[in-house]
């Protein structure tokens, strides 16, 4: 008991040193630019809804920054893995790979198109997929028939894999990329976490056939609600923007629609948020990344504890720190969860992992150690710009 109170106490010291010595949460959105110019011009145009200039601006502004050649905005994160999916050929029966260690927001996704997630395991470096260990899987557990990948125990066709960047880390993208093309799999990048993170110097969510981004209140910028959907595939974004408009044919007064659609349009003006928050982004990066470096010096002398570093030829835009206790420290995490948000230090755990939760129990997955090491040794601390 002394011994966890002891660490407990290190990392409250070490946070404060940081931080200072006020409550903090675990991450705020930072209005510092042109928000209320925008928001007030949105209302006086009185174009708020999902028509208007700032959705045409922002996805133009987001497909500029990212190095996409198109980004469509849709009402949420969850809506663009969705879209996504469908628009890349995912169809009822397939299944979905993904990693364990992920937000339950991934496997909804799957599910809403009527397929079934597959989970797979992470690594420590990156917390993204082991693409080792999902080489090795997949060659035992899979057999290619019509240029298609089949799960030998279910019989199902694996269609697409879904690699999730955690907490801004690039994930080994040239890995997976070796991995869909030997196994005749489509790649998707799941990039909600990880607007400004770049892997090789390229833009993370832009390797893949698509990728997709989050605006959520507690991403790196925010539009209140919202995601996107990028790709240099001018048909595939074409159709993500039609199904995402409830798939209504262009006309100046009839309401024509050639399917089935989704409202799933961002507002005018959440995009009018949006289009301040991008002008920010260097700036909030160079703070993310600034408070790495603090925290990198306050934890150095903290034993049994690691700060996650960004991967060798990859910027993380550092989205959420987070520690990783050594394995010998993993019973420690919940007294540091504890002790941090008892003095209001706003700290959490990893997301439980998939194949935990009801919906997912009968899910098909390979060895999950690692994912279930991770998760038990994970904490993230106060990462605001």
């Amino acid at each position: 008991m002394n011994d966890q109170l002891q660490i407990a106490d290190e990392v409250i010291s070490a946070i404060h040193q940081v931080m200072g010595l006020k409550p903090i949460a675990l991450h705020e959105p930072s209005f510092n630019g042109n928000e209320w110019l925008y928001l007030k011009e949105c209302l006086d145009s009185t174009f708020v809804s999902s028509v208007g200039k700032f959705v045409d601006r922002f996805e133009v502004d987001l497909a500029e920054f990212t190095g996409a050649k198109h980004s469509v905005a849709v009402v949420n994160g969850t809506a663009a893995l969705h879209i996504a999916l469908k628009v890349a050929g995912v169809k009822t029966g397939d299944e979905v790979i993904m990693p364990a260690l992920t937000f339950v927001a991934q496997a909804n996704a799957v599910t809403y198109c009527n397929a079934t997630p597959h989970f797979v395991d992470s690594e420590k470096h990156s917390l993204g997929i082991d693409t080792s260990k999902l080489r090795d899987y997949l060659i035992n557990f899979t057999e290619q028939r019509s240029n298609k990948c089949l799960n030998k125990s279910t019989g199902r066709v694996i269609r697409a894999l879904v690699p999730m960047h955690t907490f801004g880390h690039p994930a080994d993208i040239d890995g997976l990329l070796s991995i869909a093309k030997d196994f005749n799999i489509i790649l998707l990048e799941d990039a909600s976490e990880s607007l400004g993170s770049y892997y090789n110097g390229r833009h993370t969510g832009t390797f893949g056939r698509l990728g997709t981004l989050s605006f959520n209140g507690n991403k790196t910028i925010t539009t209140g609600g919202g995601g996107a959907i990028l790709t240099d595939n001018t048909d595939l974004a074409k159709y993500a923007k039609h199904l995402t408009t409830t798939a209504k044919l262009p006309h100046a007064w009839e309401y024509r629609h050639d399917e089935i659609g989704y409202n799933y349009r961002m507002p005018n003006i959440n995009a009018a948020l949006g289009c301040a928050q991008l002008e920010q982004l260097p700036l909030i990066l160079a703070n993310k990344r600034n408070l790495f470096e603090k925290y990198k010096k306050a934890f150095a002398s903290v034993k049994g504890i690691n700060l996650v570093t960004e991967p060798n030829q990859c910027r993380s835009n550092y989205w959420l720190q987070t520690l990783l206790l050594e394995e010998s420290q993993a019973e420690q995490r919940d007294s540091i969860l504890k002790a941090t948000n008892d003095k209001g230090l706003m700290t959490r755990p990893a997301w439980s992992l998939m194949h935990e939760l009801a919906p997912f129990h009968d899910c098909p997955r390979m060895d999950l150690s690692e994912a279930e090491s991770i998760s038990k040794r994970l904490i993230n601390i106060p990462s605001s710009a």
